[in-house]
C-alpha cells in the first residue's frame, strides 16, 4: 500500500480586503476626514499588535480563498488541480509550498518539496546561471555533492550552456523558466509542485517538461500540477481536484475531473441555448469598420433549428453571416469544431469548396455550410467561427460561438454506444 505523503485536513485561507467607503463624497468636512483617518489608524494599530493582516481602506471585507479542503495524496501520484481563475489553485500551492500560512486546518508533508510557482522562483538576478543552480539547489536542501552530480543534466535540459556564466537578469523569460524548471525537476525532490509557469516556454520545451514530469511520477515521486492545459492534465495525472470559489467540488480520476469541470463550471449544460448567435454584439465588441462576422445560425435534421443537441452522425447546416467593407471575390468564412480540451477535431472552410464561383461581392453576405453527417463521438464540443478576406490572416474570429452536444445513440446498430476515439465510421467485419 502506498504511503501518504500529503495530507490536507479542513484547510482554509482567509484574506481581508480593504475598500474605500461608499459614503465618501467629493467634498467632506475636515472633522469627518480626521475622524475617519483616526479610526483607520486605531484599527491598523490593533491589527499590528495582534499580528494580524494590516488592511488599507475604510471598510474591510472578508474573502475566503480556500474553504474546508480535505484530501490525501499518495506517494508516486500525479495530481492535477483545475478550476476557473480565482478558484484558489495558486493559494493552495502556496500553502503546500510553505510560502503562506493557512487560516484554519493543517497540512502534513512527508519528504522534500520543490516548488515552481513563478518564473525564477528562488533565483538571484545578479548571480549567473551557474551560481543560481547551486543557490537554488541549496534552498531545496541539496548538498554541493548532489548538485554537482546533476549539474550537467540540468544544463543540458535547460539548453542554456552558452549563457551559463551570464547573470540571469539578462535571460529572456523562456531561458529563465527553462533553468528554473531544470533545477527543480533534476534535484530529485520527493514532492514537486508546478503551477502554470510552464506556459512561458515554447511548445517543444513544454513537451519536454511534461515528459520529465511523467518520468518523475514513474520513479515514485509525487507531482502536483496546476494547468489550464486539459490534455496535459489527463495525460500526466492519474487523479485531479476541481476547485470552485475556494471549495473542492470534485476529486477523482483525471478524465472524470476534466469532464466535470467543463460540464459543471463552463456552462456547457445550460438550457438557454438558441440556434441563432449574434457573434459580436452579445460579447460587447462589434468592429466599427472592415470585414466582420455578424451571425451564426445552426440547423439540424429536416432544417429544424438546433438548440445544442445532435445525434451521432446527424446532419448539420450552419449559416454564417458576415459583412464585406469593399468588393472582393476572395472571402473565406470558416468553422472549427473543437473538443472541450481545445483540440480542433474538424475544420470546415469555404476555400475547400471545389466550385468557388461566388463572384465579387460587398456588403452583408450569407453562406451556408452543409455537413451531411457529422461523425463525432458523443461528447461536448464548441464551434469557433473565423473570417479571412483577400488571403490575409484571420480578419475576425469568435471562439466558443456555439456549444454542441453529440448525444449517445446506437450508431452501429449493435446495442453498444460509441465512445472511444474522435469520430465514428461505418465498417464491417468478416471471417478471413
Amino acid at each position: 500500500m502506498s504511503e501518504t505523503v500529503i495530507s490536507v485536513e479542513n484547510l482554509s485561507k482567509r484574506y481581508l480586503v480593504g475598500h474605500l467607503s461608499a459614503k465618501r463624497e467629493k467634498y467632506t468636512a475636515l472633522r469627518d476626514v480626521v475622524g475617519r483617518e483616526a479610526r483607520n489608524v486605531v484599527r491598523k494599530t490593533i491589527s499590528l499588535i495582534r499580528g494580524q493582516q494590516v488592511v488599507q481602506g475604510d471598510e474591510v471585507e472578508e474573502v475566503w480563498a480556500l474553504k474546508d479542503l480535505s484530501f490525501d495524496v499518495q506517494q508516486g501520484e500525479a495530481i492535477g488541480i483545475i478550476g476557473n481563475n480565482g478558484a484558489g489553485k495558486s493559494t493552495l500551492l502556496k500553502i503546500l509550498s510553505r510560502i503562506t500560512e493557512p487560516s484554519e486546518g493543517r497540512i502534513r508533508l512527508r519528504g522534500r518539496v520543490a516548488s515552481l510557482l513563478e518564473v525564477g522562483t528562488g533565483f538571484h538576478n545578479e548571480l549567473t546561471g551557474r551560481e543560481n543552480i547551486f543557490l537554488n539547489g541549496a534552498i531545496l536542501g541539496m548538498t554541493q555533492k548532489e548538485i554537482r552530480k546533476k549539474f550537467d543534466e540540468i544544463v543540458a535540459f535547460a539548453e542554456v550552456d552558452r549563457f551559463l556564466d551570464t547573470p540571469v537578469k539578462r535571460y529572456s523569460s523562456g531561458m529563465y523558466v527553462r533553468l528554473a524548471f531544470a533545477v527543480a525537476a533534476h534535484l530529485e525532490p520527493e514532492i514537486l509542485i508546478v503551477d502554470e509557469v510552464l506556459a512561458v516556454g515554447d511548445t517543444a520545451f513544454q513537451k519536454k517538461c511534461l515528459g520529465k514530469l511523467g518520468g518523475i511520477g514513474q520513479v515514485g515521486r509525487t507531482v502536483l500540477f496546476v494547468s489550464h492545459n486539459m490534455p496535459a492534465v489527463i495525460n500526466l495525472c492519474q487523479k485531479a481536484i476541481v476547485l470552485d470559489r475556494g471549495r473542492m467540488v470534485f476529486h477523482g480520476d483525471a478524465k472524470s475531473a476534466v469532464d466535470f469541470y467543463f460540464k459543471t463550471l463552463s456552462g456547457a449544460d445550460s438550457d438557454d441555448h438558441s440556434h441563432v448567435v449574434d457573434l459580436h454584439s452579445s460579447r460587447g465588441r462589434r468592429p466599427q469598420y472592415g470585414p466582420w462576422l455578424r451571425k451564426l445560425e445552426v440547423f439540424g435534421e429536416n432544417g429544424q433549428p438546433l438548440k445544442g443537441d445532435l445525434a451521432v452522425a446527424g446532419p448539420l447546416q450552419c449559416y454564417v453571416e458576415f459583412e464585406l467593407e469593399k468588393p472582393t471575390d476572395r472571402f473565406d468564412p470558416r468553422l472549427n469544431f473543437v473538443d472541450l480540451y481545445g483540440q480542433v477535431i474538424f475544420a470546415a472552410r469555404a476555400s475547400y469548396e471545389g466550385n468557388q464561383n461566388w463572384g465579387e461581392r460587398s456588403g452583408v453576405q450569407r453562406m451556408i455550410c452543409e455537413i451531411p453527417a457529422l461523425p463525432l463521438v458523443p461528447g461536448e464540443y464548441r464551434i469557433d467561427v473565423a473570417l479571412v478576406v483577400n488571403d490575409k490572416v484571420v480578419i475576425d474570429y469568435v471562439d466558443s460561438a456555439y456549444r454542441l452536444r453529440i448525444l449517445e445513440t446506437d450508431f452501429y446498430g449493435s446495442g453498444q454506444m460509441p465512445s472511444l476515439g474522435l469520430f465514428v465510421q461505418k465498417h464491417h467485419w468478416r471471417m478471413a
